[in-house]
């Protein structure tokens, strides 16, 4: 009896038990069902994913074509996003540029004059008169002509390095505009015309480049003329120092013939310091002599300026100059804010040659590498040692960037600074409480 009362105790809580599971899991107790609820939902969300990935590719391309657009007209735009422009002709000197412009122009004049820059494939009437209709349809080709004719125009003038290709495509893009608004019209501006319009623009923008490439040729040629009256100078100066001793030199003897004793021993001893400083006067003059007269003796000089152009930055350079130094002094008068270092000054008969070869070595280390006639590179002085001592093993190098005015300079704006810091914290106490 006990036993059977424990049984049914127990069948009770297994019931219940059943109970609640079944109510707690009524939801997937049916496997196949909810597979299938799975399944569906599965199918759904795929099928929204790829409705969305359409709908993006299509709105992605709708963009990008509106950010093609928009870049034509944008002028703050990188210059790399649309890419540098590479010259279209060789021509030696500007002149022939501007030859070539006129040519362009008068090509086009020939096609308004024959009617073939702008053309209406189709005959109009207006109010059945042929005559009106020819009216209207020339009004339209004028109209068509002035309106493009000033897009490029205003895209020529206004064409420089940072925006030569976006300018071209502004007068593609003003070419399919204007075509597209005047489909009604059958008027079309033709493609000859553009090509002219192009070759016009590119023509002009090569011009103006090669105009100030030849006046920064020109003001190399003054620069190396320059070097060289320094250098005749330099050279007339050392041969007066040489004739000056070679007169006093003269002069002693011509005393000491006259002379006997101490003020003899003096006068001799006068003498050899005079000998002395004429043979160094003569070597100097000879060396001037010899630099004046050949055009690639000189010295290749290596120089930094941290203060201006900060670490790791060398420029090689040369010059023909008696005494290199003032060259470099030159460059460190006023175009830069602190004087030049010199980590190498290196004496050669062929300059040029050297310059040229370091020049080329490091060419892709320049730190402007568009214009070749600035010399600065960004590069270690080790890299820079290398390559100098497998032409000149005896150079000596300065390893280290003295920088004193720019150091010095910092070091007192560091004290001000500090200064400054100290009075701002004694003002935050007051004089009394």
């Amino acid at each position: 009896m006990i036993a059977l009362i424990a049984l049914a105790a127990y069948s009770i809580k297994l019931f219940k038990l059943n109970k609640r599971l079944t109510r707690r899991f009524s939801k997937v107790i049916d496997a196949d069902k909810e597979l299938l609820s799975v399944t569906n939902k599965k199918l759904s969300t795929e099928q929204q994913i790829v409705q969305l990935q359409s709908n993006y590719k299509e709105k992605k391309t709708y963009f990008d074509n509106l950010v093609k657009t928009v870049a034509i007209y944008d002028e703050e735009l990188e210059l790399a996003e649309l890419g540098f422009y590479k010259p279209h002709y060789e021509f030696d000197a500007s002149e022939k540029h501007k030859e070539e412009i006129a040519s362009v122009k008068s090509k086009q004049k020939t096609l308004v004059s024959d009617k073939t820059a702008i053309v209406c494939d189709r005959e109009w009437t207006v109010s059945g008169s042929e005559a009106e209709g020819r009216k209207m349809t020339n009004r339209g080709v004028r109209l068509t002509a002035r309106a493009f004719n000033n897009e490029c125009d205003s895209a020529i003038s206004n064409t420089a390095w940072n925006n030569a290709k976006r300018m071209e495509l502004r007068i593609e893009k003003a070419f399919d505009a204007i075509n597209k608004l005047n489909e009604t019209n059958a008027i079309v501006i033709s493609r000859k015309y553009l090509r002219l319009k192009i070759e016009e623009l590119r023509l002009t923008h090569e011009y103006k480049e090669k105009k100030q490439t030849e006046k920064e040729e020109q003001a190399e040629i003054r620069r190396q003329m320059r070097e060289e009256s320094k250098l005749e100078q330099e050279s007339e100066k050392a041969y007066k120092e040489e004739e000056k001793y070679q007169k006093l030199l003269d002069k002693a003897k011509a005393e000491a013939l006259g002379l006997s004793g101490n003020q003899l021993d003096k006068l001799e001893e006068k003498m050899k310091s005079l000998e002395k400083e004429l043979v160094e006067a003569h070597a100097k003059s000879e060396r001037a002599k010899s630099m004046a007269q050949l055009t690639k003796t000189g010295h290749v000089y290596i120089i930094s300026n941290v203060g201006s152009f900060g670490d790791q930055v060398y420029k090689i350079g040369m010059t023909r100059r008696l005494d290199p130094l003032d060259r470099v002094k030159e460059l460190g008068d006023a175009s830069v804010p602190f004087i030049f270092d010199v980590h190498a000054m290196i004496y050669t008969e062929d300059a040029p040659g050297m310059e040229k070869s370091l020049h080329k070595a490091f060419s892709l280390k320049r730190v402007n590498l568009v214009n070749n006639r600035k010399e600065f590179f960004n590069i270690s002085l080790d890299d820079i040692e290398t390559e100098v001592k497998k032409s000149s093993e005896n150079v000596e190098f300065i390893l280290t960037s003295e920088a004193r005015e720019f150091r010095e300079s910092n070091a007192i704006r560091a004290q001000k600074e500090e200064s400054k810091a100290a009075g701002d914290i004694r003002n935050e106490f007051p004089e009394s409480l």
